[in-house]
Parts: C-alpha cells; structure tokens; sequence
C-alpha cells in the first residue's frame, strides 16, 4: 500500500476512534451534576416537601422507622481512557427501609440501635447504559442485591440536633456491599426537625475494600475510578 494511502487510513481511524470516544462519553460518561445528599433546612413549620411526622408525641426514646424522603446511592468519577469525565455519575434509590432506638437517660440522648437496608436493584442513574453495566460489573446488582449498614456502637446525639440544628455524628459499624462486610465510621449530620429524625452522610473508599472491579465498556476503555462514595439521606419518624 502506497505511503500516502497509509497516511490516510491511519488519519481516518484516528478520527473513527476519536468520534466514538466522544459519543461514549456523551451516552455514558456525561454525569448528571446531582448535588450531594444533604439534610434539609430546618423550620418551625412543615413546607410544602417536609416529611409527614406521623404520630410523633414528643418522647424520643424508642424505634424510629424508616420514612418517606429517605434515599441512597453512589457517585463515581467516570473516565475515558486516562480522561476523567467532567462531572461525577450518581445513581440513587428510594428503595431504602430499616429503623433506629433512641434511648434517654435524663437529658442526654443516644442512639443504641440502627440497621438499614438497601435495595441495590433499584439504584438508577440518568444513564440506563450505565445502570445496565452495575447489573453485572461493579456492584453486580444481580448477584448482591441488597446493601445494609448495621450499627456497632452507640451514639451520643447532640443536644443542639435535637432542637433542630444539623449537628456531626459518627455512626461506628458493619456496611455489607457487593457480600463483603467491613467495619466503617461514617461522618454524617443529624436533627430532629418537625417530628423527623433526618441522618445525611457518606464514606468514599477504593473498590477493592468491598471486592469490587471498575467495570470498563468495549474497546474505548471507559471505565470509573478506583474508588467511590456511598451518600445517603434518611428520614426516620416515631412509631
């Protein structure tokens, strides 16, 4: 083949792979830009997005369940090749259930207990390519359907969470991911607002902790980072 004519086979391919480089990305790699999980503002009176408050009576101590609002998920870095992506992927669920005990003992306020589980099927993103690969790659939905936290050690909950300010809280126990468990501590906010205990928090660690491989799609090589965050906001009321 003639030098010339290799020439612009050679610059034809390159334009080939850099064409579908981009439509990769732009079908699989372009995140949706979600805002982190973060608890709501707090206020005296129920907006229009407030959380029911059920039966609340005013005692704290007993079993909180799981209410409604109450979401989890994950936010990765996506890239191509070497190239990260301009924004992270997120997919989230409001397949989320589990309760919390809150006991008292004079004025002071703990959190004995507390399980919560996921329902890792559901996650979606905006991407159903994306949602597609977690089926089998990554967390491989199919074969770990469920994710749960479990606590190990009890927590002192400020005073001032209780009065309605977002206030720091470290949650100590076991998170279940991919069929691997592992002892965690979690920084997140907590307050009780309007009858509603909300708890917003996340944990970024590698991959690898929980067994898991960064899926990769085709010969574009697009895969996610080696590590990835677990966000949640969840929602508890009395009863």
């Amino acid at each position: 083949m003639p030098r010339s004519r290799l020439i612009v086979v050679a610059v034809v391919a390159i334009l080939a792979v850099a064409v579908g480089g981009f439509v990769v990305y732009d079908q699989v790699l372009r995140g949706d830009s979600a805002t982190a999980l973060a608890l709501p503002a707090a206020s005296t009176a129920p907006g229009a997005n407030a959380v029911p408050a059920a039966s609340f009576d005013g005692v704290i101590a007993g079993t909180w369940n799981i209410a409604a609002q109450s979401v989890a998920g994950y936010r990765v870095r996506e890239q191509l090749a070497n190239l990260p992506a301009q924004s992270d992927a997120v997919g989230r669920t409001d397949k989320v259930t589990g309760s919390i005990t809150l006991a008292s003992s004079g004025s002071a306020v703990g959190l004995t207990a507390g399980t919560l589980t996921v329902d890792t099927t559901a996650i979606s993103s905006d991407k159903p390519q994306r949602d597609n690969r977690l089926r089998n790659e990554g967390l491989q939905t199919d074969t770990f359907p469920t994710a749960t936290f479990k606590l190990m050690a009890p927590v002192e909950i400020p005073a001032a969470a209780l009065s309605g300010t977002a206030s720091d809280v470290t949650l100590t126990g076991d998170l279940t991911l991919h069929g691997v468990t592992k002892s965690v501590s979690i920084p997140a906010k907590a307050q009780l607002a309007n009858g509603v205990i909300s708890v917003a928090g996340s944990l970024s660690f590698p991959l690898s902790d929980y067994s898991m491989t960064a899926p990769s799609l085709g010969g574009f090589i697009v895969s996610i980072a080696d590590s990835g965050t677990l966000e949640f906001l969840v929602n508890f009321t009395k009863g």
